[in-house]
């Protein structure tokens, strides 16, 4: 299941604003600060910190089978997308990637696989990685910009299967569009360009 997206950015307490106001929580923040990484978990706010000149490395926004995360770079940057998979899934993935001959950095909490897209794939198997359930939320699909169109096929036959991505071919890789349900709003971009759509659910017959 896809379920997050990563970014750097110079707009960080922005984009934490923005994705609070379309009904996330933040359950992470995690930065350096005097020289050492430090949390400033809520209920710590902005107004407690601001003036203290941290760098946040992560700061992860939540709801429902959403995760997603930013941290501080000097300008924007789209790092990695993740998938929720289960063991089974994990095992057969990372054998398609060898495969494929691109290169995997296990974890204990997480593994990436890096691509040849400019992005590198997450893929995570703890299911504390999400809040809730995908009635809640769900990030349905992503379009991305890349610079090679073979992207779609290779991300399927990572996979083995149609992954809900699509793609763009363009000068800078990033994430065009985040299709999404259980959001506030029909249509909005965040501090990073990315649109949100909303995906409205049909009711059952």
């Amino acid at each position: 299941m896809l379920f997050h997206y990563h970014f750097w950015t110079p707009h960080v307490e922005e984009t934490e604003k923005f994705y609070v106001n379309q009904g996330f929580r933040i359950s992470l923040r995690n930065g350096k600060y005097n020289g050492e990484f430090q949390t400033f978990n809520p209920p710590l706010a902005w107004d407690d910190f601001r003036d203290k000149e941290i760098k946040f490395r992560i700061i992860e926004a939540r709801k429902g089978a959403v995760n997603i995360t930013f941290g501080y770079g000097k300008k924007v940057i789209f790092d990695h997308i993740g998938f929720l998979v289960s063991p089974a899934e994990y095992q057969q993935i990372c054998k398609n990637a060898e495969d494929l001959n691109w290169k995997i950095d296990g974890g204990e909490r997480r593994t990436f696989i890096a691509t040849p897209y400019g992005f590198r794939v997450e893929l995570q198997t703890h299911g504390d990685a999400i809040d809730g359930t995908v009635e809640e939320a769900e990030l349905k699909e992503l379009l991305l910009t890349v610079k090679k169109p073979e992207m779609k096929r290779d991300l399927n036959d990572l996979f083995g299967r149609d992954v809900p991505l699509t793609a763009v071919v363009g000068d800078t890789v990033t994430v065009n569009e985040a299709v999404m349900t259980g959001m506030k709003v029909t249509s909005i971009h965040d501090p990073n360009g990315v649109m949100i759509a909303i995906k409205s659910e049909s009711p059952s017959a």
